[in-house]
């Protein structure tokens, strides 16, 4: 099943477990993650990310996140049976799009 994103929603687009799927993090999504991964804030959760100190836990919980976001039903359970052609770094590399996709950095002034 393949689905259009939208890239200015914060959409992205990953194979996982051999399906298309969009993800995307909404504010309830992003609420989630936080209650799922006891983080106080979204910089906390943020920063856990961008230094590297994130957990194959934390890879299941975002990408579930984003794909309840985009509207899937989808359990945490499912997220942690699925494969990807590029093993681990595969699921760091769909995290790690889908938060530059909900936090892209400031446009800078011209």
């Amino acid at each position: 099943m393949n689905m259009s994103c939208n890239p200015h929603k914060g959409e992205i687009e990953a194979t996982l477990g051999g399906r298309c799927y969009t993800l995307r993090l909404t504010l309830g999504a992003l609420a989630e993650l936080e209650a799922a991964l006891n983080a106080d804030s979204l910089p906390e959760l943020l920063g856990r990310f961008e230094q590297g100190r994130f957990s194959a836990r934390d890879l299941i919980a975002l990408i579930h996140a984003g794909l309840r976001g985009a509207g899937h039903d989808i359990s945490r359970e499912q997220v942690a049976r699925f494969a990807h052609e590029q093993g681990v770094q595969g699921f760091v590399e769909v995290s790690a799009r889908l938060l530059a996709a909900a936090f892209p950095p400031p446009e800078e002034e011209q």
